[in-house]
């Protein structure tokens, strides 16, 4: 078999795919990347309304040959695949060392009332999320925990840049997101759906240790998580039912983001499967 065609940097579909670097252009086209076979495979295997959700592929030679598997996976799919050099796709992801695989994908967000009528029962809120790799890497904590639902609230980081939907790792295609939504929204709606609304915070009066011992996290639970710098505001810790802190056993200042999250959403997920929680398992 002879070498693919590649095709032309200058082709009008490289410049497409080059824009989505930029969210105008992503929100105008309803379009973002996805970049290294993890996040590629996902995108073929996610379908909406029957459709994938990997549009085109875009492949060095070398990582075709490498992930044989995926390229066949997208052209049985009906997604056009095209050939390209490592320059190409490096402009593509604007990345120091791309993974050779790039796919271009139509916007998954789910409406915020679609996620409340599948009455969820664990869900990460992001609020005032500044940072892509943190978003991303929320969401990937979420979807390890058994979240059904994350939500992004308006004043919170896209959901389509690309450092965090590198850093979901294909857990953007896993499990429903909601964007854009104020938080005032979320909290009403969710509270309105019999969801309990825990706020994280590092100065919370109550302790997540204390939360899990009096066994009050084994129902619905919406964990709201703010800014990487300065946490959430007072009037957000207002609208919640408690503001929890992780407790800090160790020397440690604090937590990041990303690592409280996990810890919380842990601890809800354990709760809810313990006998009386309301995802445990009535034995036959």
């Amino acid at each position: 078999m002879g070498t693919p065609e590649l095709i032309s940097p200058r082709s009008p579909r490289v410049t497409a795919a080059r824009r989505l670097a930029r969210r105008a252009f992503r929100g105008k086209e309803r379009r973002f990347i996805a970049e290294g076979p993890q996040a590629v495979r996902e995108a073929i295997a996610h379908r909406t309304g029957g459709v994938p959700t990997l549009i085109e592929l875009f492949a060095t030679v070398e990582a075709a040959e490498r992930h044989t598997e995926i390229v066949e996976a997208a052209r049985a799919a009906g997604v056009r695949v095209h050939y390209a050099d490592d320059r190409t796709v490096a402009d593509i992801s604007q990345t120091v060392t791309p993974q050779g695989l790039l796919g271009v994908c139509g916007f998954l967000d789910s409406p915020f009332e679609e996620i409340l009528a599948t009455r969820p029962q664990l869900i990460a809120v992001l609020a005032n999320v500044r940072d892509p790799g943190n978003a991303g890497t929320v969401l990937r904590c979420a979807d390890a925990a058994g979240a059904d639902a994350v939500v992004l609230t308006d004043a919170s980081v896209d959901l389509y840049n690309p450092k965090s939907v590198r850093a979901s790792v294909g857990s953007l295609f896993h499990l429903p997101v909601a964007v854009g939504v104020p938080v005032e929204r979320v909290v009403s709606g969710l509270q309105s759906a019999g969801v309990r609304i825990l706020a994280a915070d590092g100065a919370g009066d109550r302790d997540l240790d204390a939360e899990l011992d009096t066994g009050s996290m084994g129902g619905p639970t919406a964990w709201v998580f703010g800014n990487e710098a300065w946490g959430l505001p007072e009037e957000t810790r207002a609208l919640a039912d408690a503001v929890v802190r992780v407790p800090i056993h160790g020397r440690a200042e604090s937590l990041n983001l990303a690592t409280a999250a996990a810890v919380c959403l842990y601890a809800s997920a354990r709760a809810q499967r313990s006998p009386g929680g309301c995802r445990a398992v009535s034995p036959a």
